[in-house]
Protein backbone atom coordinates (compact mmCIF):
# COMPACT_ATOMS: atom_id res chain seq x y z
CA UNK A 1 0.00 0.00 0.00
CA UNK A 2 1.27 3.58 -0.98
CA UNK A 3 1.95 5.94 1.84
CA UNK A 4 -0.32 9.34 1.52
CA UNK A 5 0.66 12.37 1.34
CA UNK A 6 -1.43 15.32 1.81
CA UNK A 7 -0.28 18.61 0.44
CA UNK A 8 -1.21 21.71 0.72
CA UNK A 9 1.04 24.82 -1.64
CA UNK A 10 -0.50 27.88 -3.66
CA UNK A 11 2.49 28.46 -5.66
CA UNK A 12 0.99 26.14 -8.76
CA UNK A 13 4.37 25.61 -10.70
CA UNK A 14 6.30 24.42 -7.12
CA UNK A 15 3.24 22.29 -6.41
CA UNK A 16 3.31 20.43 -9.54
CA UNK A 17 6.90 19.71 -9.60
CA UNK A 18 7.11 18.48 -5.82
CA UNK A 19 3.50 16.61 -6.05
CA UNK A 20 4.76 15.05 -9.57
CA UNK A 21 8.51 14.18 -7.99
CA UNK A 22 6.35 12.34 -4.85
CA UNK A 23 4.77 10.68 -7.43
CA UNK A 24 7.37 9.49 -9.21
CA UNK A 25 8.85 8.28 -5.63
CA UNK A 26 5.38 6.05 -5.33
CA UNK A 27 3.72 8.08 -2.93
CA UNK A 28 0.23 8.71 -3.53
CA UNK A 29 0.01 12.56 -3.21
CA UNK A 30 -3.63 14.80 -3.13
CA UNK A 31 -2.44 18.37 -3.37
CA UNK A 32 -4.69 21.11 -2.48
CA UNK A 33 -3.94 24.85 -3.02
CA UNK A 34 -6.47 26.35 -1.36
CA UNK A 35 -6.19 25.75 2.67
CA UNK A 36 -10.11 26.21 3.36
CA UNK A 37 -10.85 22.88 1.22
CA UNK A 38 -8.25 20.88 3.45
CA UNK A 39 -10.17 19.74 6.02
CA UNK A 40 -12.71 17.53 3.77
CA UNK A 41 -9.43 15.56 2.86
CA UNK A 42 -8.62 14.41 6.22
CA UNK A 43 -11.75 11.91 5.99
CA UNK A 44 -11.62 10.84 2.10
CA UNK A 45 -8.18 10.80 1.54
CA UNK A 46 -6.87 9.92 5.11
CA UNK A 47 -2.81 10.66 4.53
CA UNK A 48 -0.33 9.47 6.38
CA UNK A 49 1.72 12.83 6.48
CA UNK A 50 0.75 16.38 5.74
CA UNK A 51 3.16 18.74 4.18
CA UNK A 52 1.66 22.10 4.67
CA UNK A 53 3.04 25.59 3.21
CA UNK A 54 2.56 28.20 6.20
CA UNK A 55 1.74 31.00 3.82
CA UNK A 56 -2.19 30.07 2.26
CA UNK A 57 -4.62 31.85 0.89
CA UNK A 58 -8.09 31.88 2.89
CA UNK A 59 -6.11 30.25 6.20
CA UNK A 60 -3.42 31.32 8.11
CA UNK A 61 -1.34 27.70 8.07
CA UNK A 62 -1.06 28.00 11.76
CA UNK A 63 -4.68 28.10 12.41
CA UNK A 64 -4.59 25.36 9.92
CA UNK A 65 -2.39 23.02 11.40
CA UNK A 66 -4.17 23.12 14.60
CA UNK A 67 -7.89 22.23 13.02
CA UNK A 68 -5.30 19.07 11.23
CA UNK A 69 -3.66 17.93 14.87
CA UNK A 70 -7.30 18.39 16.38
CA UNK A 71 -9.10 16.06 13.91
CA UNK A 72 -5.77 13.31 13.86
CA UNK A 73 -3.38 13.93 16.79
CA UNK A 74 -1.00 11.82 15.12
CA UNK A 75 -0.28 12.67 11.63
CA UNK A 76 2.73 14.15 11.45
CA UNK A 77 2.77 17.32 9.51
CA UNK A 78 5.69 19.44 7.90
CA UNK A 79 5.84 23.04 7.82
CA UNK A 80 6.90 24.58 4.34
CA UNK A 81 8.19 27.94 5.08
CA UNK A 82 9.93 31.39 3.97
CA UNK A 83 9.69 32.14 7.89
CA UNK A 84 13.19 32.27 9.19
CA UNK A 85 12.87 33.83 12.60
CA UNK A 86 12.95 31.55 15.72
CA UNK A 87 9.66 33.13 17.21
CA UNK A 88 7.66 31.68 13.48
CA UNK A 89 9.54 28.74 14.01
CA UNK A 90 8.17 28.12 17.72
CA UNK A 91 5.14 29.28 16.66
CA UNK A 92 4.94 26.30 13.87
CA UNK A 93 5.69 23.71 16.64
CA UNK A 94 3.28 24.98 19.05
CA UNK A 95 0.29 24.73 17.01
CA UNK A 96 1.10 20.82 15.86
CA UNK A 97 3.66 20.74 13.67
CA UNK A 98 6.18 18.39 13.82
CA UNK A 99 9.00 18.96 11.62
CA UNK A 100 9.22 22.03 9.05
CA UNK A 101 11.67 22.83 5.71
CA UNK A 102 12.39 26.41 4.81
CA UNK A 103 11.87 27.83 1.16
CA UNK A 104 13.77 27.21 -0.54
CA UNK A 105 14.00 23.94 -0.46
CA UNK A 106 15.71 20.77 -2.21
CA UNK A 107 13.41 17.85 -3.25
CA UNK A 108 16.07 15.74 -1.87
CA UNK A 109 15.24 17.47 1.60
CA UNK A 110 11.81 16.49 1.27
CA UNK A 111 12.05 12.88 0.70
CA UNK A 112 14.43 12.98 3.61
CA UNK A 113 12.06 14.27 5.94
CA UNK A 114 8.92 12.36 5.02
CA UNK A 115 10.61 9.27 5.62
CA UNK A 116 11.87 10.30 9.03
CA UNK A 117 8.37 11.45 10.22
CA UNK A 118 6.54 8.16 8.80
CA UNK A 119 9.92 6.38 10.58
CA UNK A 120 8.80 8.06 14.42
CA UNK A 121 5.56 8.05 13.79
CA UNK A 122 6.05 3.74 13.11
CA UNK A 123 8.38 3.59 16.40
CA UNK A 124 5.73 5.90 18.21
CA UNK A 125 7.97 9.06 18.95
CA UNK A 126 11.20 6.96 19.99
CA UNK A 127 14.48 7.53 18.54
CA UNK A 128 18.06 6.20 19.57
CA UNK A 129 20.28 8.38 20.31
CA UNK A 130 22.64 8.37 17.49
CA UNK A 131 25.83 5.92 16.69
CA UNK A 132 28.39 8.68 16.52
CA UNK A 133 31.51 9.32 18.24
CA UNK A 134 31.49 12.73 17.78
CA UNK A 135 28.59 15.68 16.72
CA UNK A 136 28.44 18.78 15.23
CA UNK A 137 26.32 21.53 16.88
CA UNK A 138 27.38 25.57 15.44
CA UNK A 139 30.44 26.27 16.91
CA UNK A 140 30.12 23.31 19.72
CA UNK A 141 31.29 19.56 19.14
CA UNK A 142 29.81 16.57 21.33
CA UNK A 143 31.39 13.24 22.40
CA UNK A 144 28.99 11.05 23.33
CA UNK A 145 30.87 8.45 24.42
CA UNK A 146 33.95 10.84 26.39
CA UNK A 147 31.40 12.67 28.57
CA UNK A 148 32.33 16.43 26.34
CA UNK A 149 31.51 19.07 24.77
CA UNK A 150 33.71 21.42 23.56
CA UNK A 151 33.95 24.84 22.25
CA UNK A 152 36.87 27.21 21.53
CA UNK A 153 36.13 29.34 24.74
CA UNK A 154 36.00 26.16 27.07
CA UNK A 155 35.18 22.03 27.45
CA UNK A 156 32.81 21.08 30.02
CA UNK A 157 33.02 17.49 31.31
CA UNK A 158 29.33 16.20 31.40
CA UNK A 159 27.71 13.93 33.78
CA UNK A 160 26.28 10.75 32.48
CA UNK A 161 22.53 12.54 32.75
CA UNK A 162 24.03 15.45 30.93
CA UNK A 163 24.94 13.16 28.45
CA UNK A 164 21.72 11.48 28.44
CA UNK A 165 19.41 14.74 28.12
CA UNK A 166 21.85 15.66 25.02
CA UNK A 167 21.93 12.43 23.69
CA UNK A 168 18.09 12.64 23.56
CA UNK A 169 18.07 16.66 21.82
CA UNK A 170 20.58 15.58 19.39
CA UNK A 171 18.16 13.26 17.93
CA UNK A 172 15.49 15.61 17.67
CA UNK A 173 17.88 19.00 16.04
CA UNK A 174 14.98 21.73 14.76
CA UNK A 175 12.19 19.34 16.09
CA UNK A 176 9.76 18.89 19.04
CA UNK A 177 10.91 16.31 21.51
CA UNK A 178 8.13 15.45 23.84
CA UNK A 179 8.82 16.16 27.61
CA UNK A 180 7.51 12.50 28.73
CA UNK A 181 9.13 11.08 25.91
CA UNK A 182 12.33 12.45 27.54
CA UNK A 183 11.97 11.77 30.95
CA UNK A 184 10.91 8.10 29.79
CA UNK A 185 13.97 7.80 27.62
CA UNK A 186 16.53 9.02 30.49
CA UNK A 187 14.66 8.21 33.73
CA UNK A 188 12.34 4.91 32.75
CA UNK A 189 8.94 7.12 34.12
CA UNK A 190 7.70 10.65 33.96
CA UNK A 191 7.34 11.22 37.64
CA UNK A 192 6.80 14.43 39.41
CA UNK A 193 10.12 14.29 41.13
CA UNK A 194 12.17 13.50 37.61
CA UNK A 195 10.23 16.33 35.97
CA UNK A 196 11.45 18.77 38.37
CA UNK A 197 14.59 17.02 38.25
CA UNK A 198 14.42 17.72 34.08
CA UNK A 199 13.92 21.51 34.37
CA UNK A 200 17.41 21.49 36.24
CA UNK A 201 18.92 19.66 34.08
CA UNK A 202 18.25 21.63 31.03
CA UNK A 203 18.78 25.32 32.63
CA UNK A 204 22.36 23.43 32.98
CA UNK A 205 22.31 22.66 29.37
CA UNK A 206 21.33 25.61 28.21
CA UNK A 207 24.07 27.66 30.37
CA UNK A 208 26.76 25.11 28.66
CA UNK A 209 25.44 26.85 24.94
CA UNK A 210 26.06 30.14 25.84
CA UNK A 211 28.95 30.87 23.94
CA UNK A 212 27.07 30.26 20.42
CA UNK A 213 23.73 32.39 20.10
CA UNK A 214 22.43 30.25 16.98
CA UNK A 215 21.87 27.39 19.70
CA UNK A 216 18.54 27.52 21.88
CA UNK A 217 16.38 24.99 24.27
CA UNK A 218 13.08 26.36 23.83
CA UNK A 219 10.16 25.59 26.30
CA UNK A 220 7.32 24.40 24.25
CA UNK A 221 4.54 24.67 27.26
CA UNK A 222 2.65 21.43 27.80
CA UNK A 223 4.81 19.84 24.51
CA UNK A 224 8.15 19.55 25.62
CA UNK A 225 11.81 20.91 24.04
CA UNK A 226 12.27 22.83 20.79
CA UNK A 227 16.63 22.38 20.58
CA UNK A 228 17.26 24.96 17.58
CA UNK A 229 20.65 24.90 16.07
CA UNK A 230 20.57 27.53 13.10
CA UNK A 231 23.17 27.87 10.77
Amino acid sequence: MKTKILYIEDEHYLGRIVKETLENQAYEVVWETDGARVIRHLESFDPDVCVLDIMLPHVDGYELCQRIKALKPELPVIFLTAKTETADLVRGFEAGGTDYIRKPFSIEEVLVRIENQLALANNNGQMTAPPLKEISLGKYTYYPSRYELVCPEETYRLSQRDSEILSQLTTSVNRVIERKQLLISVWGDDSFFNSRNLDVYIRKIREYFKHDSNIRIQTLKGKGYLFLVSD
